[in-house]
């Protein structure tokens, strides 16, 4: 595991078994800052434990509503309110209804129509409420929860009070399984409530942030009531609400000449010229995403940023929770808006569908805004997953939150598997595919696991992705590719080899581009690599003097090698290695005779850099160039003698 210095992001209070299945300074002006590692902010810590269960007793039942009324004072680290739950039986006999809730919190009464009912909170941090006589199976109703307490906010999440520069906040943070440590809920990946009101009493220097709409804001004595409202379908652990002195404004994404979407900002008084300068970056990101997506599913009501007292981000949907507004992590939590809000996972086996996205589409904004620093994004991301040869993008240990939300898998290689699905399928039916994927009905505004991503990719593709997937997802680590070419006249043949940095996959099927290079020109091509030790030929009409693996880093390998071998009369050969160098380079010759040979490298400019002359033995020997005392820089090699006429382009490092 690879450690950072910034603090994580979301907190985990809670997680022991598997419940189910097995980031522009104004508009137009962009400023990057790709230090950021969003992954490494929102590793999770296990603080507490979730009970342990292997059948959802809240399975029989579908959520349709929450009126949530609460009472918050920054000053103190307290919630009391009522929250009232509208509902649908799913099964027969339905005379209990069954809640997430901590036995932390006190329960003063349920009301149901008025009456008052019977109930327990149960060990596993489970509130049960026993209904006067069983209920019609999908019909309406309702009940209300009245409860009050100090939050079970272990660790540093769920719900915390803190203060920024002195001045008291509360804020929550509920994934995956918090929000039980404050409010009766469903928390659970199958299950969303169909709408939500949010109705906060706070004293009147705050501001309360949350979910959807604001409604009203009303003057009740020294105190103020604000009233959120959302009409789109959220999971539980999607709510949040943040309240501390906020200042507020406004940034806007057009989106046609009469309509736009309000970005509302939240932000703490002492970094309100900071945050002005830096929100208006959200406008072009989430333009961005709009094109090669689906036009932002909340558009109707909002997005929105609210800081809060976390090293990191949130994607609350429609406001995100957020440290700061720096590029990275605004274009990341942004991204979930579309992967985990709108469409969530469903499971947290397939959780890189949020954390993957989210990751790959912050770095699409490097690729689309910061071109100088997608080559740079692409190698650390390639870099961390190879770091440790096995493990897979699968999360194979739901009852481990740090393998859930692990950095290397869930998040970055997540990333790179989209990638290579987008070289594999091409970019116009890469991105097809997602669209159609956030338009299924049965998934926008719901669920989703894996194999639903599959399907739409495999749809718009006509390609059968069951490899693929096999290899990449569901099995464990990545390829090394050992590239060999040789060149007569036009005709290059390769051969392509291939080892595994794990034993679950034998062989990773791709498409692997080599960039062949000559002195004024060079050309990529593509060859479909289904097996190690594959033979290719293409015609290359100039003389190649290099070459270069995934030269724009599309396939997910490390430990690569591309070697030369140059064919000539009586099967003599030179080849070159390592090329490129950092010091010295190795001429390896195999000979029926012994040759003089002539040595000479010449920079890019033609100046001659080194010129001797090597008696070569018989048989197979090696002489080693030294090119300590070179610049770095391209250098081409020649080797002339007998019937051997080598050239080669050589790159120190």
């Amino acid at each position: 595991m690879q450690f950072y210095t910034v603090t994580m992001k979301k907190i985990i209070l809670l997680l022991v078994v598997i419940i189910f299945s097995v980031r522009f300074s104004s508009q137009g002006q962009t400023t990057s800052n790709s230090s950021y590692d969003i992954s490494a902010m929102e590793a999770k810590a296990q603080a507490a434990k979730f009970r342990s269960v292997l059948t959802l007793v809240t399975n029989n039942y579908d959520m349709i509503y929450h009126r949530c009324e609460w009472q918050i004072n920054p000053d103190t680290n307290y919630i009391k309110g009522a929250v009232t739950s509208y509902f649908k039986p799913t099964a027969a006999a339905f005379n209990q209804i069954q809640f997430d809730l901590t036995t932390s919190l006190t329960v003063d009464s349920v009301k149901y129509h008025n009456n008052s009912l019977l109930f327990s909170q149960l060990a596993g941090d489970l509130l049960q409420i026993t209904l006067p006589a069983s209920l019609p199976i999908h019909i309406l109703d309702s009940i209300t929860v009245f409860y009050q307490g100090v939050p079970a906010g272990s660790g540093f999440g769920s719900f915390i009070q803190t203060n920024h520069s002195g001045t008291p906040i509360i804020w929550t943070l509920s994934e995956p399984f918090g929000a039980k440590d404050w409010w009766p809920c469903k928390q659970d990946l199958l299950d969303k409530m169909d709408s939500l009101d949010i109705i906060v009493t706070t004293p009147q220097v705050n501001r309360v942030a949350s979910n959807g709409i604001l409604v009203s804001e009303t003057l009740v004595g020294t105190d103020k009531i604000f009233h959120w409202k959302t009409k789109h379908p959220i999971a539980a652990y999607l709510l949040g609400v943040a309240v501390t002195n906020y200042v507020f404004y406004s940034n806007y994404v057009p989106l046609s000449p009469t309509d736009s979407i309000e970005v509302l900002n939240y932000v703490y008084p002492e970094n309100l010229t900071a945050a002005q300068a830096q929100t208006p970056d959200i406008i072009n990101v989430i333009s961005f995403y709009d094109s090669i997506t689906v036009v932002y599913p909340f558009a109707d009501e909002k997005y929105g940023h609210a800081q809060f007292g976390w090293g990191g981000g949130m994607e609350h949907q429609t406001m995100s929770f957020v440290v700061d507004f720096n590029h990275s992590l605004i274009a990341h939590e942004c991204a979930h808006q579309w992967f985990g809000d709108h469409v969530t996972c469903g499971s947290w086996q397939d959780i890189w569908l949020n954390e993957g996205f989210a990751t790959y589409f912050e770095g699409l904004t490097e690729e689309r805004f910061f071109p100088s620093t997608w080559y740079a994004w692409k190698q650390n991301k390639i870099s961390h997953v190879t770091s440790v040869p096995n493990g897979s993008v699968l999360c194979t240990d739901t009852t481990n939150v740090n393998r859930i939300f692990d950095s290397r898998l869930t998040y970055n290689k997540g990333a790179y598997l989209l990638h290579m699905l987008r070289w594999k399928l091409g970019d116009s039916t890469f991105f097809l595919g997602l669209k159609n994927y956030l338009n299924d009905p049965s998934l926008a505004g719901g669920y989703a696991k894996t194999p639903q991503l599959k399907i739409h990719l495999e749809n718009v593709s006509g390609q059968n992705l069951t490899s693929f997937f096999n290899e990449w997802y569901y099995n464990q680590g990545f390829p090394s590719y050992q590239i060999y070419y040789s060149q007569i006249g036009s005709t290059v043949s390769v051969t392509a080899n291939q080892t595994t940095s794990d034993a679950s996959v034998a062989f990773f099927e791709m498409p692997i581009p080599i960039k062949f290079i000559g002195l004024s020109q060079d050309t990529t091509i593509v060859f479909d690599h289904t097996f190690s030790g594959q033979t290719f030929t293409a015609a290359v009409n100039f003389p190649i003097l290099a070459a270069e693996f995934d030269p724009e880093l599309w396939i997910l390998s490390a430990s690569n090698s591309i070697t030369g071998i140059t064919n000539y009369q009586f099967n003599d050969a030179i080849s070159v290695f390592p090329n490129p160098t950092n010091e010295n380079i190795s001429l390896s010759f195999q000979l029926k005779n012994q040759q003089e040979f002539s040595v000479e490298l010449t920079d890019v400019t033609g100046r001659k850099v080194l010129n001797k002359t090597e008696t070569v033995s018989a048989g197979t020997s090696t002489k080693t160039i030294t090119t300590e005392q070179f610049a770095k820089g391209v250098y081409l090699l020649k080797v002339i003698g007998g019937n051997i006429n080598y050239s080669q382009k050589i790159v120190k490092k």
